[in-house]
């Protein structure tokens, strides 16, 4: 076995990587990667992308727009070449907004949503808005998750209205399936922002929900020129009047972390 491969199955560990995640000063940890992943040193740089490729797995740069990078953070955010994720134009298609693995997904019933297997959470809770929660009772849901190694940008899943978003500060517990496992209620507690948009010409709503996490130093919104991260000030509630293509980027985590993707009743999940 490979000094890599062992790695890779010690950090995944499940409750290994639990307690090392998230029993560390989460929020320090976090301020501290946002620091020392903006340091333009190339020694630093290319250690630190080569640590990250050992414990996170592949690192696929051949898609990105460029080739070299000023420091982790420039790879972090990363663009992809032109054409290289071909959009779905089909109208009767709202597509994914990001590249991810799919946790869970489904119905909401009865206001809660699926954790993991096991474990639910509120509707209300994730959104802290009632009228929003009752818009996407009985719709459905999927719970996108972006390992650290994937493209960090999200895109509109439809030609839409963006109305607002809604800013809620929280806590920085790990996403990864470990902790979704063993931690109830993790999407309620960190930090988060609402997306709220109207597609056009259809009679739904998808709500776009961005979970930062542990070592997440910010999520950007690229149609407000907004970054949220641990030291703004909330809740808040942004009005706003974007609008966006499908496929236009939204915004991006600083990180790798989760976005939780809820339509209103008439949207149909499918593979």
């Amino acid at each position: 076995m490979s000094t890599s491969t062992l790695l890779q199955r010690i950090s995944t560990h499940g409750g290994f990587n639990f307690i090392v995640t998230n029993r560390l000063p989460r929020r320090a940890a976090t301020r501290f990667m946002a620091w020392f992943s903006r340091i333009e040193q190339p020694v630093v740089r290319d250690l630190s992308i080569w640590i990250w490729q050992l414990f996170g797995g592949s690192l696929n740069l051949d898609e990105a727009k460029k080739s070299a990078f000023t420091s982790v953070h420039d790879c972090f955010v990363r663009e992809l070449r032109p054409g290289v994720r071909p959009i779905d134009r089909s109208p009767e298609t709202v597509i994914s907004p990001c590249d991810a693995i799919v946790g869970e997904c489904g119905v909401v019933r009865d206001g809660q949503l699926v954790q993991a297997k096991g474990i639910t959470y509120g509707l209300a809770d994730l959104l802290t808005d009632r009228a929003l929660a009752d818009s996407c009772r009985n719709g459905v849901f999927a719970t996108l998750r972006l390992t650290s190694t994937m493209y960090h940008r999200f895109h509109a899943p439809y030609d839409c209205r963006i109305d607002e978003v809604i800013y809620l500060p929280g806590d920085t517990w790990n996403v990864n399936p470990p902790t979704l496992a063993r931690k109830a209620g993790v999407f309620c507690l960190n930090e988060r922002a609402i997306i709220v948009t109207r597609l056009v010409g259809m009679p739904a709503s998808v709500l776009l929900v961005p979970v930062a996490a542990i070592l997440v130093a910010g999520i950007h919104l690229e149609f407000c020129d907004m970054t949220f991260n641990l030291e703004s000030i909330g809740p808040r509630r942004l009005g706003c009047r974007a609008r966006a293509v499908k496929g236009e980027e939204l915004g991006h985590f600083r990180h790798g972390s989760t976005i939780v993707v809820l339509g209103t009743p008439g949207l149909i999940l499918a593979a």
